[in-house]
């Protein structure tokens, strides 16, 4: 692998273009080539973020050679297919959560990774939040005891109205839960691994996208209680409670500037800001890796994508839900 990496981008839309502002940041990295069903759509974006190249079908940068990696941002239902279709022409992929819709999907992209020989991470950019990663730490220190028990939301309103919208559209696999419930489950599962149960529960639009989805996560001596939802906005703080204290992630957690932790009646802050956004920590790891010919993450590898789409196929099995394509 070269000192500088070509980046070939696809789903053009608000998290690719975030991701982009954020790729603009990183040494090494080069936005080379993006892609869209739509070539006008593909070359405002290209002009946008300074492309070298825009194409106006994904497989035309899949074959383009000078293509190292290719960012996934499209909907859903598509991840797996992209996916294996980019391993295919020998392109690394780094595609955005959930990796695919169920556990299935994500097995047949990690058969496909080893075949070709390629890496692919699930781009759970939480996981390299300098917040979190810290907070994992000081809590395998024992600063707060022993966990027994984690909040964590995330909700937004979003627009109801719209059912052929990616949000609300069973074909592209819409609804609360993957959308913005893979966070609190990360979190869940980061912190306190899989649980011995999962009761969950759910309220549905008629398009059958669930609205609103809660989930209590059961351990041996902790619980979680999860929570995602597109009726209302939460205070997006997460809070871990210790035998010894509390830690809060700040508002908004998942992209966390900071955390606090609170012990012995004393609240201390904790200021850990990102580099833009967000997303440049992952890309970081990610190159990281491609320059030492690692076909996996380390701190987010693919064995952990498997098991928080595990846990999601949980709860959709708890709530009913069940997507016509699958």
């Amino acid at each position: 692998m070269s000192k500088q990496i070509n980046w070939g981008i696809i789903g053009l839309g608000n998290i690719a273009n975030q991701f982009c502002g954020d790729l603009s940041l990183v040494e090494q990295a080069t936005i080379y080539a993006v892609a869209s069903r739509s070539k006008e759509k593909s070359e405002v974006f290209a002009k946008k973020h300074g492309a070298v190249k825009n194409y106006g079908s994904y497989d035309a940068l899949f074959q383009d050679p000078n293509v190292d990696i290719v960012y996934i941002a499209t909907p859903h239902d598509s991840h797996a297919q992209l996916s294996i279709a980019a391993m295919n022409q020998g392109k690394h992929v780094l595609c955005e959560k959930p990796l695919a819709v169920n556990t299935e999907q994500v097995k047949s992209m990690i058969e496909a990774s080893k075949a070709n020989k390629v890496y692919l991470m699930e781009a759970f950019w939480t996981r390299f939040n300098p917040s979190i990663v810290e907070i994992k730490e000081k809590i395998a220190q024992g600063v707060i005891g022993d966990i027994v028990h984690i909040k964590a939301d995330f909700s937004f309103p979003q627009n109801l109205e719209d059912e052929y919208g990616r949000n609300l559209n069973m074909a592209l696999a819409g609804g609360a839960l993957l959308d913005m419930g893979p966070y609190p489950v990360f979190l869940a599962y980061l912190l306190l691994g899989i649980p011995n149960d999962i009761q969950a529960s759910a309220q549905f639009h008629e398009t059958g996208a669930d609205i609103q989805t809660s989930a209590i996560f059961n351990y041996d001596n902790a619980q979680a209680m999860l929570y995602t939802g597109f009726c209302h906005e939460s205070d997006m703080i997460a809070r871990i409670y210790g035998t010894e204290g509390e830690i809060q992630i700040h508002r908004i957690w998942h992209e966390a500037q900071g955390y606090s932790i609170i012990k012995d009646g004393k609240k201390v802050d904790f200021l850990k800001p990102t580099i833009g956004k967000g997303f440049a920590h992952e890309i970081i790891s990610c190159q990281d890796h491609l320059m030492s010919n690692a076909k996996e993450n380390k701190l987010w590898a693919l064995g952990d994508s498997l098991k928080v789409i595990g846990l999601l196929d949980k709860i959709r099995t708890s709530i009913g839900l069940k997507y016509p394509f699958e």
